[in-house]
Parts: structure tokens; sequence; C-alpha cells
């Protein structure tokens, strides 16, 4: 046998290294992440006249990645697989993945449409404020896909680095400032002590993909059973810091504050949506031979979270500078509370109760980042944000006021909001249904000390206004951005059954 022929034999038996890409289901990170690049070049050559432009390339490129996910809604696509295990990929496009890269990029898109007006008047840079905000989104698109710690851990930082930027955009303000330096500082605690876990887990198990993690941890050595848990802890730790929950919080209403409103919108929502997502992730797919550690532990995390999240927004005096925003802000904390428990119930009684969670996640995202966009809105004649600059909107602007009434009202779980309710008698059963009875008790008591802040803000909103009122036209925009949350809202309230049908059932790829 010759050396071509021997050589050419052991080629057609040895497998490929070569791993085939499915660019279809990587579309939706990959055209917002070129989108992104297309605009940093853009703004070089760009002159300043042209700038706006901008803002509209990014918010057609985040619709053009919103639509790719189309071709994707079967959830049966994966790729960067392992050659010897092709059960584990790197990049898994099931359902869970889609609807939360929907979450994100139409909660991105939002965000753009109002972000067009801000980043004009408030004269922040175009070219770095576009590729920044379309870089994280593109992180928080990859970040439900990863299916090894390693992707997963890089995707939560390409979503986050950005947001430290876009925080303190707003050069020469010294809230700005402070905001951005808090967020970083906890951004890179939080990194480095899941960084720790990894490595720890990597240790115990000799593998990143989560699926091989879960399976090795079955069966751990029992020298290397301390190594496990430790690992486990720590990866929980550093995520707990990005979904706020308590006490991992204290950077969430400065940041809020000192965030133009457009990102503080985001970060409560596309922000959020990352930091459970890495949660849900690591806990479902990758630890639950750990459940009796983590289950216990994060249901704590939750009742504490709603409680203090709650009782802060309570505080919140209407005359105070920027009581709106830290309103919203300690409001968020709570609503991570509650979107904690179904991942609690999921150690007790299987992963089908995450649904509960990207249900409870879908509905804050459309009503949440409504109210921050009727914010921006008030903003522009009353900039102290402050929860009284709210009495009286009816009279100035009717469909802002009704919008944003409809917005806390679903965010209370009262009626008309019937999606806020449905939601929260959503993630309510999981918990019953998971046998975690004192924390269903925990969490009816946090529904009703809300109700009281969420109500005293509606009802200020259709009093008689003091003083004259300063009547000027709504940004485009940014209208544009209230009636598409509004609309969302209310057709949900009215079909809840939409949002059950895509969240019942199994999300994850088998």
């Amino acid at each position: 046998m010759t050396a071509m022929t021997a050589l050419t034999v052991l080629s057609a038996e040895a497998p490929s290294l070569v791993q085939s890409v499915d660019w279809l289901a990587i579309a939706p990170v990959v055209i917002t992440a070129a989108v992104g690049l297309v605009v940093l070049v853009a703004d070089l050559f760009a002159a300043e006249r042209h700038k706006p432009v901008l803002g509209w390339i990014s918010v057609a490129g985040l619709a053009a990645a919103t639509a790719t996910l189309l071709p994707l809604r079967a959830g049966d696509r994966a790729t960067f697989c392992l050659t010897g295990d092709p059960a584990a990929c790197s990049y898994v496009a099931d359902r869970f993945t889609l609807v939360i890269q929907f979450l994100v990029l139409a909660g991105a898109l939002v965000t753009a449409l109002v972000s067009v007006t801000a980043v004009r008047d408030t004269r922040m840079p175009a070219g770095e404020y576009w590729f920044l905000l379309l870089s994280s989104a593109a992180g928080a698109a990859l970040l439900p896909a990863s299916r090894d710690l390693a992707t997963l851990i890089v995707a939560l930082e390409v979503a986050s680095l950005p947001a430290f930027a876009l925080v303190g955009m707003r050069r020469g303000d010294r809230l700005s400032s402070e905001a951005a330096l808090k967020f970083f500082l906890s951004s890179v605690t939080a990194t480095a002590v899941s960084l720790m876990g990894v490595s720890f887990v990597y240790a115990a198990t000799g593998s990143l993909h989560l699926t091989q993690v879960a399976d090795r941890l079955e069966d751990v050595p029992g020298q290397l059973d301390t190594l496990a848990m430790a690992g486990v802890a720590l990866t929980l730790v550093g995520f707990a810091f990005k979904t706020a929950a308590v006490p991992f919080h204290f950077w969430v209403p400065d940041t809020y504050v000192g965030a133009p409103l457009p990102i503080a919108g985001y970060l409560s929502v596309v922000g959020k949506a990352v930091g459970f997502t890495g949660l849900i992730l690591v806990t479902v797919i990758a630890f639950p031979a750990y459940s009796d550690i983590w289950g216990p532990a994060l249901a704590v995390l939750a009742a504490l979270t709603m409680t203090l999240g709650n009782a802060a927004a309570l505080r919140q005096s209407p005359d105070r500078p920027n009581s709106a925003v830290r309103l919203l802000a300690w409001s968020s904390v709570g609503q991570a509370g509650y979107l904690l428990v179904p991942i609690a119930a999921a150690a007790y009684s299987g992963r089908e109760q995450i649904g509960s969670t990207v249900a409870y996640a879908l509905m804050y995202a459309a009503v949440n980042l409504g109210a921050f966009a009727v914010a921006a809105l008030v903003a522009r004649t009353k900039p102290l944000h402050r929860i009284s600059d709210y009495r009286g909107l009816y009279a100035e602007r009717p469909l802002a006021a009704l919008s944003l009434g409809f917005f806390l009202l679903c965010l209370a779980g009262l009626p008309p909001g019937i999606i806020g309710l449905f939601a929260k008698v959503t993630v309510f059963r999981s918990a019953v249904d998971a046998g975690l009875g004192w924390l269903a008790v925990v969490m009816a008591i946090n529904v009703v000390i809300a109700l009281y802040y969420y109500l005293r803000w509606t009802a200020l909103l259709f009093r008689t206004p003091e003083g004259a009122q300063t009547r000027t036209r709504a940004p485009w925009p940014v209208a544009a951005a209230v009636i598409v949350t509004a609309i969302t809202a209310v057709v949900l309230s009215g079909a809840p059954e939409i949002i059950l049908r895509v969240t019942s059932g199994s999300l994850f790829a088998q």
C-alpha cells in the first residue's frame, strides 16, 4: 500500500474535525452583531447631519434579526456540536432559545425606537451608542442558545460590557459616571465569582458542555464532591448578581437613575432576561444533580428579593427627584423575586416549571418597556423624573396617561391588565405544585403590598393638574414605542392563552 493510499484510508475512517455551521440557526445573533459593526464603521465617514441615519439602520437591523426567528420556529436546530458526541452542542436553537431571543431582540428594538430621539436631544455620540446597544443585544441573543459554560460566560460578558459604557454615556454627568462605576464593579465581581465556579465544575467533571456536566455530576467521585458543590454554589452566586436578587441588588437603583432612560428600560428587561436565562440554563440543564442545594437557596432568594424590592418601592416619596425611576427600579427587584419562584420550583417538580418564568418574563417585558417609554416622553418637559410630575398627565397627554395606567395595572396584576394577573397566577401555581406553600404565601403578601404603590401612581395620572400644562408634540419614535407596547399588552390581556401556548410543554431540546 502506498503512502498516499494509506493516508486516504485513514482520512476516510477518522471522524471529521471540521464542524459544519448552521448559518440560519445563528442568523439572529450574526445579523445583530454585523449591523453593529456596520454602524461603527459608517460613523467614521458620516457627516454630523447624517448621524441620525445610524439610529434607523440599527432599528432596521434589529427588526431584521427578529424576523429571522420565523423560519426557526420549529426549534429543532443545533450547531457547533462535538464530532464524538453529536448531542453535545455549543449552540442550540430550541423553543426556549427562540422565545428568549424574541424577548431580547424585540426589547432592544423598542429601546432603539425610544433612543432615536434621546441620542439626538442629549447629544450622545451616535456611533458609539448604537454600536454598544447592538453589541449588547447580540450577546443577550447568544446567551439563551449557549449550551456550554465557556460560551455562556462569553455571551454574558458580551451582553454586559457594552452596558457599562451605555450607562455612563452622558459625559460630564456625575450621576451617570457613578452609576456606570457601580454597575461595572458589581458585574466584574459577579463574573469573577462565576468564572471561579465554572473552573471548579470543570475540574470536577472534565467537561464544559451542559449536558455532559449534568451526566458527570450524577456520579462525582467522593474526593471531588466538595469541589463540585462549591463550583455549583459559586456559579449560582455569580448569576444571582446579574438577576439583581437580594442581597446582590445594591447596584440597581443608582444604575437606573444614572443611566439614560432608554438604557434603564433596557437593563430592566433585557439585562434581567440575560441573568435569568443563564440561571435557568445552569440549574435545570447543567446542575439537576444538585437540585437539593440550589432549589431551597433560590426559594429563599425569591422570598427576600420580592419582599425587599416591594418594601423599598413603597417608601419612595412622590416629590423626590428621580422617584419615578427609583420606583420602577425597586419594582423590577420585586418582579425579579416573582421570576425566581418557578426556577426554584423546578428543583422539586421538574424543568417544565420554567415555562412559568418565561411567561412572566414576556408579560413583564412588554409592560415595563412601555412604562419606561412613557417616562421618556414625560421627561422631555419634566426632567426631574418625580412621581408628582405625572399628576394630571391625562389632561396633558390622554393616550400616554391611559397607556401608563394600563401598564401599572398589568404590573399590579389587576383588571383590565389581565395579562399581569394571568402571569402572577401562573407563577403562584408553580410554587403550589412544587409544594412550596410558604413561598406562595409570601408572594401573595407581596402582591398586596405592591398594589398600593402601583395604584397610588395610577390614581395620580387622573387627578386635577397643578398649574399650567405644557403641551409639546411627542416625537413619533417614542410614541410608536408606547403604542406598540400598549397594543401588545392589550392583546395579551384579551388572549393570555397566546403566552401559555408558547411557554407550555417542554421548552428544551431533548
